[in-house]
């Protein structure tokens, strides 16, 4: 498999920089656009193949320079839920109002573009009244939900008007490897271990029995690269996540585990504005049946693999920690 030459928008990110060095053995070049306002050039593998850009994504000139160059677009570039709230303005310029510029320049751009892979979220499914919850259901109740599902109805539209090969994937609590508490948006499983490894509590909002479905980071790369190399994927969208429901305090259990110490505190506070699901767990069998996709990871292995790149494992020398 060889993908050519590819763009990553929010290449500094978690997803995003997990995608690079996934794509590095199969491409020959790799263009990241990144603002870095969370992501970490760090974390960006120092190699020939790629040329990394601090730009926005509504920056039209490097658009146009970089596109026509390019035979895939994997859009990963968002703010994220927690900044949603606090400036919805901002959310709406990168989320939606970037994305669509994404979308009209690569059609303008790219004549030959193989697939345009749309990195969207379970967030659009709110409360839900409907576990576990398939890719039709929707509950928009945050900016941030809106300005991502919104941008999936363009993507949409570029597919049934000018038959753009774009596909969408909601990823559902991903984490492991690469995945920094240093950044403040981070997710809960990498603030939980900042708090095991400095042995303070573990912050839980509201009483811990809220639930997430949660996704190991090699099993979400796996459902990209299908996402991006399989015909009948074009035009989809598909959930990506384990159908497994997993509370706050088991995960804090599991993390108790993996660290070997079960006698690490949890500190319970109030719920915060984004704090709006009690439950989830996804439906993925359309991208299991359709691309053969499925999790390899328990959450007690991707939490272990997790723990070993955090205490230094070879396996995992090349992705940066936190210090």
């Amino acid at each position: 498999m060889n993908l050519g030459k590819v763009v990553v928008t929010g290449g500094a990110g978690f997803l995003g920089s997990q995608l690079v060095k996934r794509l590095i053995p199969v491409c020959d070049h790799i263009y990241i656009i990144d603002d870095l306002s969370t992501g970490n050039k760090d974390a960006i593998p120092d190699t020939d193949n790629i040329t990394f850009y601090k730009e926005s994504i509504t920056n039209v000139k490097i658009l146009e320079e970089i596109l026509p160059k390019v035979d895939y677009i994997f859009h990963f570039a968002c703010k994220n839920l927690i900044l949603s709230v606090e400036n919805i303005e901002s959310d709406f310029e990168t989320n939606l109002y970037g994305g669509y510029l994404l979308l009209q320049k690569a059609r303008e751009c790219c004549s030959e573009l193989k697939r345009f892979v749309y990195a969207s979220t379970t967030s659009i499914y709110g409360q839900v009244s409907i576990l576990p919850t398939p890719e039709s259901y929707y509950n928009i109740n945050l900016p941030y939900a809106a300005s991502k599902f919104s941008m999936e109805h363009y993507c949409h539209v570029y597919h049934k008007m000018f038959q753009f090969p774009v596909n969408i994937l909601r990823f559902s609590n991903v984490y492991g490897p690469g995945q920094l508490s240093s950044n403040p948006y981070c997710g809960v499983v990498a603030k939980f271990f900042e708090s095991a490894q400095n042995d303070k509590p573990m912050i839980i909002f509201g009483d811990g029995s809220q639930t997430r479905d949660f996704t190991f980071v090699e099993d979400a790369m796996d459902a990209i690269i299908l996402a991006a190399t399989c015909e009948k994927a074009i035009g989809q969208v598909y959930n990506v996540g384990t159908g497994v429901e997993t509370s706050i305090l088991d995960l804090a259990e599991e993390i108790k585990k993996a660290s070997s110490d079960m006698n690490l505190p949890l500190s319970f506070e109030p719920k915060r504005k984004v704090d709006v699901v009690e439950r989830r767990c996804i439906n993925a069998e359309k991208i299991k049946i359709e691309l053969d996709w499925k999790p390899r990871h328990s959450l007690e292995e991707g939490i272990k693999k997790t723990y070993s790149w955090l205490k230094g494992d070879e396996s995992h020398q090349d992705i940066p920690r936190n210090n």
